[in-house]
C-alpha cells in the first residue's frame, strides 16, 4: 500500500513539474519565465512604479520594463563601468540634463539609486530620444539607440539625419557597434516577450 501511494505521490510530481515545464516554454522564454515563478518579488516589485512613470511619458510600460531587465536586471543598486547608476543605468549628465529640465536644485548623482528618481530620468531620457525619432515608421530601435549609444552615433547609423526615413531593420544592420546592436536586439525580444504574453 505504501509503495502504491509513494508511486502515485511520484507520478503526481512528475505531471505537475512537466505542466509547469510546458508552460514556461509556451511563454517563449521558459528561462525568465520560470525565474519569475521563482522570485516573483523581484521581477515584478517595480511594476506598479514603472507603469505610474511610463504614463506622463508616453511611453509603453512594456518598454520601460524591458529596457529595465536589460540594464540592471531590476537591480537598483547595479552601479555600471562608466558611472552609470540604478535600475536603467542613467548616466550623471543624463540625470544632470532631467535636473535642470524639470528643474531639480541641488541633484547629486546618488540619488539615482532610488529607483522612483532613476526611473524619472531614465523615462525622459527615452521619451526624448523617441521624440527625436518620431519621424520614423518604427521609432523604438532608434530611440534605444540613442539611449545607449548617443544621439549622434545613431544619428550617423541613420545616415547624418534623424528625419530621413529609414526602415528600422536597414538601421539596425547600419550599428557597428555589436555592444549596441545586441542591446537593441535584446530590448526589442524582451518587449515582444512581454507584449505577447499580455502583461509586464
Amino acid at each position: 500500500m505504501i509503495r502504491i501511494l509513494f508511486k502515485l505521490i511520484i507520478c503526481l510530481l512528475l505531471a505537475a513539474a512537466a505542466g509547469i515545464a510546458a508552460l514556461a516554454w509556451r511563454s517563449g522564454d521558459p528561462f525568465y519565465t520560470l525565474y519569475e515563478w521563482i522570485s516573483p518579488a523581484r521581477f515584478q516589485q517595480y511594476d506598479q512604479l514603472i507603469r505610474t512613470v511610463a504614463k506622463p511619458n508616453e511611453l509603453d510600460p512594456m518598454l520601460l520594463k524591458a529596457v529595465i531587465w536589460r540594464e540592471s536586471r531590476f537591480d537598483p543598486k547595479k552601479f555600471g563601468g562608466a558611472g552609470e547608476r540604478g535600475l536603467m543605468q542613467v548616466s550623471e549628465i543624463a540625470a544632470q540634463e532631467w535636473a535642470t529640465e524639470k528643474e531639480i536644485e541641488n541633484f547629486h548623482a546618488e540619488e539615482l539609486f532610488d529607483p522612483k528618481t532613476n526611473l524619472e530620468a531614465g523615462a525622459w531620457y527615452l521619451r526624448r530620444a523617441m521624440l527625436h525619432w518620431q519621424a520614423q515608421e518604427e521609432p523604438v530601435p532608434f530611440a534605444l539607440a540613442e539611449y545607449n549609444a548617443g544621439a549622434s552615433r545613431a544619428q550617423r547609423w541613420a545616415g547624418g539625419d534623424s528625419k530621413r526615413r529609414i526602415a528600422a531593420g536597414e538601421f539596425q544592420r547600419n550599428i557597428d557597434f555589436p555592444g549596441t546592436k545586441k542591446y537593441v536586439e535584446s530590448i526589442l525580444a524582451r518587449y515582444q516577450f512581454y507584449q505577447r504574453r499580455g502583461r509586464m
